[in-house]
């Protein structure tokens, strides 16, 4: 009876222990699971923080680049200046190489009421228009030659260092010998502004102009049709030749060594940093093929080779994706392999090659050292007439812009990276869209 009685209680103080270490276990897999979701948060925490610390930097210096200050000025077009010999219907050029900054002069003289023999003070109110002004009076005269002997009021752009004291950009408390704005070009400023002549409007110019030298002038409309080339050249080669990679590799390709090289190849590919394409481009397009440097063939050529190794991933991905019922059932009716492919498993893995490639070209669309060694930091002016012409691209613009010393430059690289940013963005979220709107569930 007594061994029964020890028997008994060693047997629930056995259970009591195993009973104590099982909730002492519990506990400390709850408490890993509550530290597990605070590191979490934490991690999501410090992720939005520096998001939105690289966010507001870029548009808090960015913003201001969107408006533009410019100078209305009573321009009197003197055919004198503009064409003394009475010549220019047998010779245009005339109107191309007028001396238009001595208009802008007496222009200046007169609204400031500066005499035209003081020169320290003519220089001073010559500083205050941007050097473009050639350019938008010879674009005046050559848009309606009538205006020679008329007197007009032209919106100048006004220079780097008024547009940037006009936006509050400059400290105006630090002595006069310190900033780059004198007191009478202040005085001058608040002149303009009383007779409604100095304003900031919206600055198309950003949008439309090249690359220039003055910041007040410079823009990102060549970059932006360098870009639209590069990315057709690259949907254009990397879109049907990596899907139909894709689908050879997946659906018909025989499972063997060969194979298996390309496909570990493939995910190398995916991982190489760009600089190695660009390198590549160089020795290849440009050393072998001898395809003109600068231009967004080449660049579209060599962003195609970093973009193939993704869109492949994504498009095998998708076919994977789908059951292999469909591919069985659609054989079982008497459809041949390819029509199965074609005809039932490819439109179903459509949404997520769509997806797969559109993040390609977001991912390609950022890419600077690889366009860096092919030469596309050139510095380009004129819009590119096909994808063969030189050219540059929005993310070697704002590295060429990132690289000036001119303040004004800051602000024009930052509202460059918002409109990169913009871009992205809406690639991305068409991605997701497309993924959601199409997209079944099996």
């Amino acid at each position: 009876m007594t061994d029964t009685v020890r028997t008994a209680t060693e047997t629930a103080g056995g259970s009591r222990a195993i009973a104590a270490r099982r909730r002492k276990s519990l506990k400390r897999r709850n408490a890993a699971e509550r530290r597990f979701r605070v590191f979490g948060l934490l991690a999501i925490c410090v992720g939005i923080f520096f998001l939105g610390a690289l966010l507001f930097s870029v548009a808090g210096k960015g913003y201001t680049a969107f408006q533009q200050t410019t100078i209305t000025l009573p321009v009197t077009f003197e055919a004198s200046v503009i064409d003394p010999d009475g010549a220019r219907d047998e010779n245009p050029r005339l109107l191309l190489t007028a001396d238009y900054p001595q208009l802008v002069r007496q222009a200046l003289a007169r609204t400031l009421a500066i005499n035209p023999e003081n020169g320290p003070e003519m220089r001073a109110a010559m500083r205050m228009i941007s050097r473009s002004s050639r350019v938008e009076l010879r674009d005046v005269v050559l848009k309606d030659p009538s205006v020679i002997g008329k007197t007009v009021d032209v919106r100048l752009l006004a220079a780097a260092d008024i547009d940037s004291a006009n936006k509050g950009q400059i400290d105006l408390s630090v002595p006069e010998t310190s900033r780059r704005v004198s007191d009478r070009q202040l005085q001058w400023m608040e002149e303009l502004k009383a007779e409604g002549r100095l304003n900031k409007s919206f600055n198309t110019g950003f949008f439309t102009h090249g690359a220039s030298s003055r910041p007040e002038a410079a823009g990102i409309g060549v970059a932006f049709v360098g870009t639209l080339y590069m990315m057709g050249v690259v949907l254009l080669l990397a879109l049907p030749i990596g899907v139909a990679s894709a689908i050879y590799l997946e659906e018909f390709a025989p499972k063997n060594r060969f194979t298996d090289l390309i496909e570990v190849n493939i995910n190398n590919l995916a991982a190489v940093p760009s600089i190695v394409f660009g390198l590549l481009g160089l020795a290849v397009f440009i050393g072998l093929l001898g395809l003109p440097r600068s231009a967004s063939l080449v660049g579209g050529l060599v962003l195609t080779l970093m973009t193939l190794p993704t869109i492949i991933i994504a498009t095998r991905a998708a076919l994977k994706a789908v059951p292999p019922s469909i591919r069985s059932a659609a054989l079982g009716v008497g459809a041949s392999k390819m029509q199965a492919v074609f005809h039932h498993v490819l439109p179903l893995a459509m949404p997520g090659i769509l997806t797969g490639t559109i993040i390609g070209l977001a991912q390609a669309l950022g890419e600077t050292a690889p366009l860096l060694l092919i030469g596309m930091v050139a510095f380009v002016a004129d819009y590119p007439a096909g994808p063969l012409d030189p050219a540059t691209a929005l993310p070697v613009q704002i590295y060429m812009w990132a690289g000036e010393a001119e303040r004004a430059f800051v602000e024009r690289t930052s509202a460059a990276i918002i409109v990169l940013l913009a871009f992205l963005i809406f690639m991305n979220v068409t991605a997701v869209i497309l993924r959601r709107r199409f997209e079944r569930r099996w």
